[in-house]
């Protein structure tokens, strides 16, 4: 599907002077939904971002699967382009690379909150100063409110954030309400991820009908809590309502996980095969996390609902996805944050929505980069930077170059390759059509120069790109 193709629907959406059921492919026929059109055509947005998501993990989500994958469209090689929380944020909420909007860590002085500082003119400021009504829920960049200060930050109608590492509590945490500090406590109600869900079901009821409306709900699930303190057996916890729904998980039978042969990875990556205490942990991490998952797949249930009822979903651009992935125990790596293999930088992202084709898969290469150009685009906003993404949907033959960086390699994901230069000079290749699962390094491999020096061109095109810069094909092959 083209941009202009896929953004035909938005347009349709915009111009139509009654309501949004005259536009064709944004509505759905099977699912009526009653409550008032009313006279307003812009499109909404409700941006779903977990923390931590692997991919595999959106499949056992059944409201996700049932509400958004069969009435939109699935990207199914999705990337974040920094797999790290903070900067990935930072890259949605700027349209830009790293290298560009300067947040590379998750801490000072190169990360975090304030690295982010000066940083002001995001997308939330251009939504509001379009007529939007804004609102983010849940975790932003990690370090927000660390000084105590629950200020708000620019471009941002509702707020309702936690504080500090409070962020990674599921109870027993403060959150900025627009700016006022709040507590909660160990009440089962308490439970973050039915906070926020709450928090941001009222926001959609509030503003339907009136202005047009962009929502971020930013849950914890599935991030573990013990990186601040030690929470029990369970880590991380489930809602009350699902304690003992998900056993302990069975491990992956894919020939990725506690990979056979790892040494033509880079050195510093080589790690031993997983033992049998380590296995049996993370079988119980595996079902923790999908435990965690359930009350977010409620979530999406109640904001869809909501949107129905106040007749604004054919009219919304629903996007579920994540700030990054999480290895699990694939090429023998547990967490592993800032790689650039599929497990830990790929992430789900469904979109549902004017433009976006009811149960289509595409497989193009896309990043957490191009979700800001796309909300740029269908809401008709001029931006005051440069973005370095592109408007989803979009495939086509050419093979689109994106760019994943860290501070410790420069790398470049196609629809058929993994291409990855590390600092200290090793290199990896790999043939997504023959290897998907990233077992074979190609890059010594003869058969496979030609490719090799196009994609060291395309790393070295992208590295420092800005803008139109950022827009490398490789061209089919």
């Amino acid at each position: 599907m083209s941009v202009r193709a896929g953004l035909a629907g938005a347009a349709c959406l915009t111009l139509a002077l009654a309501s949004a059921a005259g536009c064709g492919g944004g509505g759905d026929d099977r699912d009526p939904e009653p409550g008032p059109a009313g006279p307003r055509q812009a499109v909404n947005f409700v941006v779903v971002m977990t923390d931590d998501q692997d991919r595999a993990s959106a499949h056992r989500m059944p409201r996700v699967r049932r509400l958004l994958a069969a009435r939109g469209t699935t990207f199914a090689n999705a990337f974040a382009s920094l797999p790290l929380c903070c900067p990935s944020r930072a890259t949605f909420l700027t349209g830009q690379y790293a290298h560009n909007h300067g947040v590379w860590h998750n801490k000072p002085p190169d990360g975090g909150y304030s690295a982010f500082g000066g940083r002001e003119r995001t997308l939330g400021v251009w939504l509001e100063e379009a007529g939007y009504r804004t609102a983010w829920v849940g975790k932003y960049l990690n370090g927000y409110g660390l000084d105590g200060d629950p200020r708000v930050p620019p471009g941002w109608t509702r707020w309702f954030s936690p504080l500090g590492f409070d962020s990674l509590l599921m109870y027993d945490y403060a959150v900025s309400d627009d700016g006022r500090e709040r507590h909660y406590g160990n009440r089962p109600r308490d439970y973050q991820t039915d906070v926020f869900a709450r928090e941001a079901v009222r926001f959609v009821r509030d503003e339907s009908g009136s202005r047009p409306f962009f929502l971020v709900l930013a849950p914890l699930a599935p991030h573990d809590e013990a990186d601040t303190v030690r929470v029990g057996p369970r880590d991380p916890r489930p809602a009350p309502r699902h304690r003992g729904t998900v056993a302990e998980a069975r491990l992956p039978g894919s020939p990725d996980f506690d990979e056979a042969r790892v040494s033509d990875k880079p050195r510093k990556l080589r790690r031993p095969r997983l033992s049998a205490s380590e296995r049996h942990e993370l079988a119980r991490l595996i079902g923790d996390r999908r435990a965690s998952l359930l009350a977010v797949d409620e979530a999406v249930g109640r904001i869809v609902g909501s949107l129905r009822r106040t007749g604004e979903l054919s009219r919304t651009v629903v996007i579920f996805t994540s700030d990054n992935g999480y290895l699990l125990g694939e090429h023998r790596l547990v967490g592993g944050k800032s790689l650039p293999y599929r497990g830990i930088a790929g992430v789900p992202l469904i979109v549902r929505g004017p433009g976006f084709e009811p149960g289509a898969r595409l497989d193009s290469a896309v990043g957490n980069v191009d979700l800001t150009a796309t909300i740029v685009e269908l809401a008709g906003l001029d931006p005051d930077r440069e973005l370095d993404g592109v408007p989803l949907p979009f495939g086509g033959e050419d093979d689109r170059a994106l760019l994943l960086e860290s501070p410790a390699y420069t790398s470049v994901r196609t629809r058929r390759f993994l291409y990855v230069e590390h600092r200290g000079g090793a290199v990896e290749l790999y043939d997504l059509r023959r290897d998907p699962l990233e077992l074979e390094n190609e890059a010594a491999n003869p058969d496979y120069r030609t490719w090799a020096d196009r994609l060291a061109a395309a790393a070295d095109e992208l590295r420092d790109c800005a803008g139109e810069g950022c827009r490398v094909q490789l061209g089919p092959g």
